[in-house]
């Protein structure tokens, strides 16, 4: 037997003590289900690192898209050749970045992001998918006009993990739970480990965790806006899901929740009973996946 063969005979035999749990390295692999004539769409993994969180005065670093074929039924059958590209920002990158992602201003001196390059790679895909969209979606659009016209979903926020059994969502923790390990926080080796966690069959339900993407980001979202809810009751709102809204963006500072549309009335009958106390006129604004998670809503 060669090296390979008896690490692996090694590690089978660990975990079938039942007294061990064998982490492997994640392996690359192009094409992860053979194709069967299903119908099917590309899609795009899209992972940024920039130089802080704050989309109106930081700016992006790292771009990774990789592109990856799949079927509507939530089944991966290939990833391609990904587009990965370093930007030199306007000024040094912060230490506590450099920490994290490991670029530094050296590896990225004289670098830069063709935004038309960016533009014809994302042009067929049918769904840009992040791993926390509410972020990278907001960079992605002031950088590139590509993406306020594509349909999005997030695989940290769309995808019930608690209901199937996970006590997080975060990327490294799914990737041990699935059995392997990763050189995180580098774009592209992100998108091909959360490629990786939506092809497997979830524990629960069966079906892969890109089935169950899928089906979140198809549905209506309806964000309902608490306006005037009395201060008292803002510990309340908190604790149910509700996030501050402060900077108004065309919108009054108020707490406001997302939830499915079949949740909406159950929601605005929990408002006006518990909350305001009587039949209050309540705000709400319906969108879908093309304007989901971006700052325009």
């Amino acid at each position: 037997m060669n090296g390979e063969t008896d690490l692996e005979l090694m590690a089978s035999t660990l975990e079938a003590s039942g007294r061990y749990r064998v982490l492997r390295k994640l392996e690359s692999r192009r094409v992860l289900a053979m194709p069967d004539g299903s119908t099917t769409r590309l899609g795009i993994m899209l992972d940024l690192e920039t130089t802080g969180l704050d989309p109106a005065k930081d700016e992006i670093i790292e771009i990774a898209m990789v592109p990856f074929t799949y079927a509507l039924d939530g089944r991966i059958f290939e990833i391609h050749e990904p587009l990965q590209r370093l930007r030199q920002p306007s000024s040094p990158i912060p230490a506590n970045i450099t920490k994290l992602t490991g670029i530094d201003d050296t590896m990225v001196a004289g670098s830069s992001i063709d935004p038309a390059e960016v533009e014809a790679f994302a042009a067929p895909a049918a769904l840009i998918v992040a791993h926390n969209a509410g972020f990278d979606r907001t960079f992605a659009e002031r950088f590139c006009g590509v993406f306020s016209t594509k349909p999005w979903a997030c695989s940290w926020s769309q995808v019930p993990w608690a209901e199937e059994g996970f006590e997080g969502g975060k990327l490294r923790y799914l990737a041990i739970e699935c059995g392997f390990y990763f050189d995180g926080h580098r774009a592209a080796d992100d998108c091909i480990a959360a490629l990786e966690i939506l092809a497997r069959p979830l524990p629960r339900s069966g079906v892969t965790a890109l089935a169950r993407l899928l089906e979140s980001a198809r549905k209506p979202t309806c964000r309902i806006w608490a306006e005037n809810s009395p201060f008292d009751f803002k510990d309340v709102l908190k604790a149910r899901g509700y996030r501050w809204n402060g900077d108004a963006n065309g919108r009054p500072r108020s707490w406001y929740v997302d939830v499915d549309e079949d949740r909406l009335e159950d929601e605005l009958a929990y408002l006006r009973h518990e909350i305001y106390q009587y039949e209050a006129s309540i705000a709400v604004d319906r969108f879908g996946a093309h304007d989901r998670f971006s700052d325009r809503c």
